[in-house]
């Protein structure tokens, strides 16, 4: 028989970063991100103990959106998406480089707040966590056609939202 706390644990290890990757996307805040990551993996293993969960990585992002969407229901905010935590600065770069790319972030960081929830997980789950489409689609209950699709129409509205600004 295999040993839960074992298997949840290569689970654990295995998705925290992408996890709370995605949950401080959602909330730009470092304590809050972490606050609902562990949450998430609280719940997971709860459900771990007593179900057999078919999809890990699926049912990890499901709990997580569905807490980030609790927290804004009990706090009433707005969401925000951060793109801080992406390091993508060579420290060899001179200081107007650096402030280009600084902007250029913070652009593609409001853009991408801007749009619906959906189009940003698509892209985020895609480009940053980089998941295949099949696995997109199963997180989102849709199709591989019908992700391919949200995923074009989501690059077209950031790229609209890029423009606009």
């Amino acid at each position: 028989m295999a040993d839960p706390r074992k298997d949840f644990s290569e689970i654990y290890d295995k998705y925290i970063e992408k996890i709370y990757r995605f949950i401080f996307l959602k909330v730009n805040s470092q304590d809050i991100a972490e606050d609902l990551t562990s949450e998430t993996f609280l719940r997971v293993f709860e459900s771990f103990k007593t179900n057999n969960i078919e999809n890990p990585q699926a049912f990890l992002y499901r709990v997580a959106r569905n807490l980030v969407t609790d927290h804004y229901r009990e706090k009433g905010r707005t969401q925000v998406v951060s793109a801080d935590y992406v390091s993508v600065v060579d420290p060899e770069e001179n200081l107007e480089k650096k402030a280009i790319l600084n902007s250029d972030m913070e652009q593609v960081r409001f853009a991408l707040s801007s749009l619906k929830e959906d189009y940003q997980n698509v892209i985020v789950w895609h480009y940053l966590d980089d998941l295949p489409i099949i696995e997109v689609a199963r997180m989102l209950d849709r199709s591989e056609e019908a992700t391919r699709v949200l995923l074009h129409r989501a690059l077209k509205a950031l790229k609209n939202e890029i423009k606009e600004a």
